[in-house]
């Protein structure tokens, strides 16, 4: 990269640049938490033979310090499979149960978000479908950040809540769902073959807050793949052209994973290795009334504290599904 020739062909810069940070990610942390327990281990014998009691304290709390980075380390760890270090797409779409549902899916977009948020994602909405009387229908997400699919992939499912509803006049408890799809966000340097004749193409006008904002013109798009059932939509970009453009890259991204899941499961079927989940399980519930907790059906790891969970802490969850499933 110090080369006088590296900006000859900007492409092969580019892509030489995007894997030198990604070999940083892994070797900027092991060297600093390699160089800190160095320094521990030269200076713990010191501090005994002084008897500096605050030294030792101090040393000891660098020590969970870096055995916490190495714990990070183990979970990055589980995300070298081929699209671990992708962008990704997050699709949320309310599952039986009417205005209940849709606000459940509302409730859980602001989950993702906030989520997004405190990993230092940056997420921007590709689709939403508001619900007839309040909360959402469907929405579509792109987050972009390290290894977005990698730690994402996890919240793929069905999600289910337990809760006494804010719209029944009775007070009674309802059970809700809402089913959570991930896909990676595949580069133009990946080729994929998609039959034009396989393809159903519809626009509509775009939904808005109504009045001089409303979109005038059909400049929404859906894209139906006849072969894979794979339907995918945007109205996030005013032309019509580039929520096309939008639509199809998110058509590629997801039929090649779907490929690429297909040779990891055969893999797994002959090595015999790790636990097999899937797709449309329920993964998770989420119980407001008459106690709080949630708890993942796969790793049944739990959480009482509902209300830092709904505010984007996920992290224990998605931890412990890439330590048992990665």
């Amino acid at each position: 990269m110090g080369g006088s020739h590296f900006w000859d062909n900007n492409d092969k810069a580019q892509t030489l640049i995007a894997e030198c940070k990604q070999l940083k990610v892994w070797t900027t942390p092991y060297n600093d938490s390699k160089r800190r327990f160095e320094d521990v281990k030269d200076l713990l014998p010191e501090a005994f033979e002084m008897g500096d009691q605050e030294l030792l304290n101090e040393l000891q709390k660098e020590l969970e310090s870096v055995d916490e980075g190495l714990n990070d380390l183990e979970i990055l760890k589980m995300l070298s499979g081929e699209l671990d270090n992708k962008n990704c797409f997050l699709s949320i779409n309310s599952g039986a149960g009417g205005t209940e549902a849709c606000d459940w899916a509302l409730m859980l977009s602001r989950m993702y978000q906030r989520w997004a948020a405190k990993k230092n994602w940056k997420c921007e909405i590709i689709d939403s479908v508001e619900g007839d009387v309040a909360g959402i229908k469907s929405i579509t997400m792109k987050f972009t950040g390290d290894f977005a699919y990698g730690y994402a992939k996890s919240e793929k499912g069905v999600h289910r809540l337990v809760r006494i509803s804010p719209f029944d006049s009775n007070a009674k408890r309802h059970t809700s769902f809402a089913s959570v799809d991930i896909s990676p966000e595949i580069e133009d340097d990946i080729e994929i073959e998609i039959n034009t004749d396989d393809l159903r193409i519809d626009t509509y006008r775009s939904s808005g807050a109504g009045g001089q904002h409303v979109n005038k013109t059909d400049s929404a798009v859906r894209i139906t793949h006849f072969p894979s059932g794979v339907v995918v939509s945007c109205q996030s970009q005013r032309s019509q052209m580039q929520n096309k453009e939008t639509c199809f890259k998110m058509l590629r991204s997801k039929l090649y994973e779907m490929e690429v899941t297909q040779r990891e499961n055969a893999l797994k079927a002959l090595g015999g290795e790790k636990k097999e989940i899937a797709w449309g399980s329920q993964i998770r519930n989420y119980v407001f009334q008459p106690y709080t907790l949630v708890k993942d059906t796969r790793t049944k790891v739990e959480s009482g504290n509902i209300q830092a969970v709904m505010d984007g802490d996920l992290d224990t969850f998605v931890n412990a599904y890439l330590k048992e499933f990665g």
